[in-house]
C-alpha cells in the first residue's frame, strides 16, 4: 500500500535532524526539465504561473539555481510546509517514522515527479497544471507520460498490497497515467456536516489528507481495510457514503476560528 500526497507552493528549508537522504528517482527527467525553466524569462514565468512580480523574481531565480548535480538539500516531507504538511506535522515524526514512511508515502511533483520523503529537493515552485512546452508536449502532463505510473508500479511491488490511497489533489493525480498502473486505487474524501447538508471543503479538506497520512504513518496502516478506522479531528467513517474505489469521512463543521477563540 502506498500514500500519495500533493506537495505545497509553501517551502521551508531551515535544517531539521533526519536520516540519510536519497535522490529523486526520476532525477534524470527532473534535470532535463530543469532545462526548460531555466531557459524562461520572468515574464514567461509570471504570465503561465500568475504570480506577482515579487513572486515571478523568486521563481525565475530559483529556476536559474537549479543544480541537478547539487547533493545538499532538504528531505522532501520535511520541507513542504503548505495546510497538507501542517496536517501532517512532519517535523514531529521519529527518525523510525521517517524511515518507514519513506517506503510507504509518496509525493507527486510538477519538477520532479514524484519523491520518496527523504529525497532531497531544492527550492522550487511549478505546479503540475502548468503549460510548459517541452518536446514531449505542452504541458506537464504531457511531460511526465508514464514515467511517474511507472516508478509507482515498481514500488507497488514491493508493498503486501498493490494499492494507493490517494490522498491527493485532482491536479495532481492526474499526472498518474492509470492506463500504465498497476494498481488498485482508492479515493478518500472528507467532509463537512453542517445544517443537514455534507459537503467538502477545500480549507480543511487539505489538513484532513495531513493529517490521515500522519495517522497511517505513526498506526503502520499497511492494510486498506483498516483505513475505516480514522477518527481524527472529529471526523468518522461514512459507510453509507463509501464504495470499494473511494471512502468518506464526514465530521460536524467546525465553527469558524473567530467563534472559537470567543467561546
Amino acid at each position: 500500500m502506498l500514500v500519495l500526497l500533493s506537495p505545497a507552493k509553501l517551502m521551508n528549508f531551515d535544517d531539521v535532524p533526519a536520516p540519510d537522504v536519497t535522490q529523486p528517482e526520476l532525477m534524470d527527467r527532473a534535470a532535463t526539465l530543469s532545462k526548460t525553466t531555466r531557459n524562461l524569462t520572468r515574464a514567461q514565468i509570471q504570465q503561465m504561473m500568475g504570480l506577482s512580480d515579487d513572486l515571478a523574481q523568486l521563481n525565475y531565480e530559483r529556476f536559474k539555481a537549479f543544480d541537478p548535480e547539487n547533493r545538499s538539500g532538504k528531505p522532501a516531507i520535511l520541507t513542504f510546509a503548505g495546510d497538507v504538511y501542517r496536517g501532517l506535522e512532519a517535523p514531529d515524526l521519529s527518525q523510525e517514522d521517517l524511515v518507514w514512511a519513506q517506503d510507504h508515502v509518496r509525493i507527486l511533483s510538477g519538477l520532479y515527479g514524484i519523491l520518496r520523503p527523504l529525497d532531497r529537493i531544492q527550492p522550487y515552485r511549478l505546479e503540475m497544471g502548468t503549460k510548459v512546452h517541452t518536446r514531449r508536449g505542452e504541458t506537464l502532463y504531457d511531460y511526465w507520460g508514464s514515467d511517474i505510473a511507472g516508478v509507482l508500479n515498481t514500488a507497488l511491488g514491493r508493498t503486501p498490497t498493490r494499492t494507493i490511497i490517494n490522498l491527493a489533489s485532482n491536479e495532481y493525480f492526474r499526472a498518474v497515467d492509470k492506463k500504465t498502473l498497476n494498481a488498485d486505487i482508492i479515493d478518500v474524501a472528507f467532509k463537512e456536516e453542517k445544517d443537514g447538508k455534507s459537503r467538502p471543503l477545500f480549507m480543511f479538506t487539505k489538513q484532513a489528507r495531513g493529517k490521515m497520512a500522519r495517522w497511517i504513518i505513526d498506526n503502520r496502516i499497511d492494510d486498506p481495510q483498516r483505513l475505516s478506522a480514522f477518527d481524527i479531528d472529529g471526523y468518522r467513517f461514512d459507510k453509507a457514503a463509501s464504495t470499494k474505489g473511494k471512502l468518506e469521512f464526514s465530521r460536524p463543521q467546525p465553527a469558524p476560528k473567530a467563534a472559537r477563540k470567543a467561546a
